[in-house]
């Protein structure tokens, strides 16, 4: 499994099908498999408690959680998913929404999958979300964005540089409580950072957004 797409329940639009590629594995969450009629595809497998949507009528693979439980959908996905040896995932339809809890839940979910191996990306229409590790440096192209932001997670990021960008960074320390990261701009077809500790969460936001 090299790359595979999760779907949570927040609104997408069709324009969303250009992550998906026709042999990348599909795991809708919960109400997320509305979502996959709006992206015209058909998910390999179904997963949820179904407290937000009824439980769909499928002949396909479904796996129904309890509604008392530890892990979100999404978070019982992205377990499934490393456990079946996804390499890259993406999730769709996981930012944004009524609650913003639950975009929170989403980008803890994706620095789980990140830490365990895997390389994540969140999208929705406007915006990509990336996550920076230790010895894990990213290059990400300028394509269409406008702003690049780096933002701590979990403590300091340490050991932060960035090149590529208008507000260059080396060997700087991030925190939490002062977003010296936000609203960085591309100068070059690429930026390049790196850190040596902690975690980080990169926002490419396009120049409409």
């Amino acid at each position: 499994m090299e790359h595979a797409v999760i779907l949570s329940a927040c609104r997408v639009s069709p324009q969303m099908r250009r992550y998906i590629q026709r042999e990348d594995y599909i795991v809708a969450c919960d109400a997320g498999y509305r979502n996959a009629a709006v992206l015209g595809v058909t998910p390999d497998l179904i997963v949820g408690d179904f407290d937000s949507a009824p439980r769909p009528d499928t002949t396909g693979d479904m796996v129904v959680l309890p509604h008392v439980k530890d892990d979100t959908d999404t978070q019982y996905a992205a377990r499934w998913l490393l456990e079946h040896g996804a390499k890259r995932v993406t999730l769709l339809g996981a930012l944004g929404g009524a609650r913003m809890e639950h975009t929170l839940a989403n980008i803890a979910t994706g620095l789980y999958l990140a830490r365990n191996g895997a390389e994540v990306c969140i999208a929705d229409e406007r915006s990509e979300l990336h996550y920076l590790l230790p010895g894990r440096p990213l290059r990400l192209p300028r394509g269409d964005w406008m702003y690049l932001s780096l933002f701590p997670i979990d403590g300091s990021l340490t050991g932060v540089s960035m090149s590529g960008v208008f507000y260059p960074l080396s060997d700087a320390t991030l925190t939490p409580d002062y977003p010296l990261g936000v609203s960085n701009e591309f100068t070059a077809p690429a930026a390049e950072l790196s850190c040596t500790g902690g975690s980080g969460l990169v926002v490419l936001t396009r120049a409409d957004g």
